[in-house]
């Protein structure tokens, strides 16, 4: 039986014991906002006995501040976001859940054809490497700064998203200090290409479409996407305050159900067309469904003028337990919070990933719909280059790769061992370690 094969299978539906069942949630314009409108437009809400509408912000913080405010009674959430808001960090403190995860990659980092072309100029023989290191980048930078050149200018989406993390590793592996060696901004996913195309940037790391939508303008070259920084990394989760969830919990829960069922749907391959279809939609993703489709259909290109690679897990929605909010997935987040000075490590940092990341409220969910889940709420990563299972329920479930490009290894036991990649910010994983 595969993971996509569960007998006799419930299917709780009705709206009885909701306690609200009009809500209102926030998306932002990216394909990972995927099974909320999937949910949406193919009747697993209603299914549930729920009357959703979607709400297109412009912004994280708009969904932040919104979810916060009460505006919207839920969102489409970058991974980090929750536990950043419970912190006060990057915000207003506000404590959030999530008890969702919505997928597994999707990003990718791109830079300026420019760019590109100086970093092959620099180190021919490391840009013919995959994934591509940044050493050649590092190498751009020292002939700036013995040039007298103000630092290149990069972007992200959030201080506390995973694009800010995986662009900050990727560039510290080599050296770089992302603080000093260069400037790094904040923009929201559908503005980075223009600002890309006016030069106000030279680089980006933000999820899609909007790397591919570089590609297809022929104005920007892909580097290094998610997938090959760190196999099946964590990207999108499904926020609610604490508050709210403690109020509406049978609400929650028939989201999550519509949510599962939705997320299940999507990753059969058959069903990815009409995915694209759904999402590429003005109110929604609002870009060209041949872009769209890149990414979701496993058709990416580095370069307009390269033939286009096959890569089947750059989108996961449910496979690979990638609905599980892992909790060692939270704590590799608040090591990279300590990592680059956002947070201090005198906190308790397993406390706060098992406050925020509800594991309970997800199983559930899924026990209502009979689906098997893992039986730990941690694991290490970065141990698997290839398929492994895992014990949940009786049975071994379907997992995928989970390697680093750079070999490590995390351990949420020992979660400041991360430090040994460079040594920036090195009082705070110092401190790190000695509290884990």
């Amino acid at each position: 039986m595969t993971q996509f094969e569960y007998a006799d299978e419930p299917q709780p539906t009705g709206g009885s014991g909701l306690e609200k069942t009009r809500l209102r949630l926030g998306i932002i314009p990216l394909t990972d906002c995927a099974p909320l409108v999937v949910a949406k437009e193919m009747g697993y809400f209603a299914q549930q006995g729920l009357d959703v509408s979607l709400s297109r912000e412009p912004s994280w913080a708009n969904i932040r501040d919104k979810v916060v405010l009460g505006e919207l009674d839920g969102a489409h959430m970058l991974a980090g976001m929750p536990i950043a808001a419970t912190l006060g960090l990057a915000g207003a403190q506000k404590a959030m859940v999530t008890a969702f995860s919505m997928d597994l990659n999707g990003n990718a980092i791109t830079v300026s054809n420019e760019l590109y072309a100086r970093m092959q100029k620099a180190d021919p023989q490391a840009m013919q490497q995959r994934p591509i290191a940044a050493t050649a980048l590092r190498k751009v930078i020292d002939e700036d700064r013995a040039a007298g050149r103000p630092p290149m200018t990069f972007a992200m989406v959030f201080p506390v998203s995973m694009h800010n993390y995986q662009l900050r590793y990727w560039m510290a592996s080599a050296g770089i200090d992302p603080d000093r060696d260069l400037r790094l901004v904040v923009l929201p996913p559908p503005q980075m290409v223009d600002n890309l195309a006016s030069r106000a940037i030279v680089g980006y790391c933000v999820g899609e479409p909007w790397n591919q939508q570089a590609v297809e303008l022929g104005i920007g070259h892909v580097v290094v996407t998610g997938y090959e920084l760190w196999n099946n990394a964590p990207e999108k989760v499904f926020g609610v305050t604490r508050a709210w969830a403690e109020a509406h919990p049978n609400t929650h829960r028939a989201l999550l159900r519509a949510l599962l069922q939705a997320a299940r749907w999507m990753d059969a391959a058959e069903n990815r067309a009409e995915v694209v279809h759904l999402i590429a939609r003005r109110e929604y993703v609002h870009a060209p469904a041949e872009v769209v489709a890149h990414s979701m259909t496993g058709t990416w290109r580095y370069a307009h003028d390269e033939a286009p690679v096959k890569m089947t897990d750059f989108n996961v929605f449910h496979r690979y337990c990638a609905n599980f909010p892992w909790r060692s997935h939270a704590l590799w987040l608040l090591a990279q919070m300590v990592r680059w000075g956002q947070i201090d490590a005198q906190q308790d940092l397993r406390q706060i990933a098992e406050s925020v990341y509800r594991t309970d409220i997800y199983r559930a969910a899924a026990a209502d719909l009979g689906l098997p889940v893992p039986d730990v709420d941690y694991k290490s990563e970065g141990l698997h280059a290839g398929a492994w299972s895992i014990a949940g329920g009786g049975r071994q479930l379907e997992m995928g790769a989970d390697r680093f490009f750079d070999g490590a290894n995390f351990d949420p036991d020992h979660p400041g061992d991360l430090s040994r990649n460079i040594p920036v910010h090195a009082m705070h994983m110092a401190a790190l370690h000695e509290k884990i």
